[in-house]
């Protein structure tokens, strides 16, 4: 997870990923979990959390995936170091009594909103981001003072769209797997609302792509404004 040329002021570096399949979707239908990223890939991912600072995911993920959010030193070939924090976004206090991301084994952080009267265990420290929903331009400078300077980011869809249609991304990859998904119900790779002109969309510049097993890689920046896009 290589620091970006223009480092934010205030907030985490802050790297968007995830996998995917060629027609852009995260999941099978209904939200299913699907395994897209190939081995290499996971190498690839591990590598990345090893150098985060902490791990972002929606409480949505925790559902569904139960997901650990550590890393996996042996498919690094390295001995177990330190983990990063686990930060888990949960506006309503959703997140299983049971899940992983609870267990205490590594530094956690629940970023909540004012309407949430959960109780999380004494292990997991509360932010409150938002007063219905949590807001990252909120969150992320809260983050950055606790002294997390690298954010990596792996969703789920709804995490995504909020911090891409907020613009507070360094850096975005996507593994793109060799596979077809197809339907209406699964997830795409960005949710929430639609670009209904060209003034919503949000432009990215391709720096990188890269064949990693059997899929690619593909690295984007936020697109700079410049006089062709007035």
């Amino acid at each position: 997870m290589d620091d970006p040329g223009d480092v934010p002021d205030g907030r985490p570096i802050v790297w968007l990923n995830c996998a995917a399949s060629l027609d852009g979707r995260i999941a099978l239908a209904d939200g299913r979990r699907a395994q897209f990223s190939s081995p290499e890939d996971l190498v690839r991912v591990h590598r990345m959390r090893a150098r985060a600072d902490a791990i972002l995911v929606g409480v949505g993920t925790v559902i569904l995936d139960d997901p650990s959010l550590r890393v996996h030193w042996e498919l690094l070939g390295e001995r177990p170091g330190r983990d990063p924090t686990r930060v888990i976004v949960d506006a309503s206090g959703r997140t299983p009594e049971t899940a992983r991301v609870l267990d205490g084994s590594t530094p956690t952080i629940v970023a909540t909103s004012l309407r949430s009267r959960r109780t999380f265990p004494a292990s997991v420290r509360t932010i409150v981001a938002g007063a219905e929903t949590v807001e990252f331009p909120v969150l992320l400078p809260r983050l950055f003072e606790l002294g997390i300077r690298r954010l990596m980011i792996e969703g789920g869809a709804t995490v995504l769209a909020s911090v891409v249609r907020a613009r507070l991304f360094d850096r975005f990859t996507v593994y793109y797997a060799p596979v077809v998904v197809g339907g209406s119900t699964a997830p795409p790779i960005i949710a929430g609302r639609e670009s209904r002109s060209a003034e919503d969309e949000v432009r990215l510049e391709l720096t990188g792509l890269e064949r990693v097993g059997e899929g690619l890689v593909a690295t984007y920046v936020p697109r700079r404004a410049s006089a062709s896009d007035a």
